[in-house]
């Protein structure tokens, strides 16, 4: 079963390749959404795939790549949208 998850992901996450890392994440663990940067200096993914790799991908979210300093991570599940890969968008 396919489940959707939104990520807002808090701290030091902009500038240091969140976004492109969690795209390389997603594509390994079979994933798709998006992810971009926030006004409010936090990063928004939309991820759709098995409830198995979506924990696994939430708990990469809490570390992020080298660079990033996670604060907090905010989970919603959602409607399903029906996306067909993953993309880094641009954003804030």
């Amino acid at each position: 079963m396919m489940n959707h998850c939104t990520y807002r992901i808090y701290g030091r996450v902009q500038g240091v390749f969140f976004r492109q890392s969690s795209q390389k994440e997603a594509q390994k663990l079979g994933l798709f959404g998006y992810a971009h940067n926030e006004p409010d200096g936090s990063v928004l993914i939309e991820v759709e795939g098995s409830a198995e790799a979506l924990n696994a991908f939430e708990s990469w979210c809490r570390q992020g790549p080298t660079h990033a300093r996670v604060d907090r991570v905010e989970v919603e599940k959602g409607a399903m949208q029906g996306y067909q890969e993953f993309e880094v968008r641009r954003g804030g």
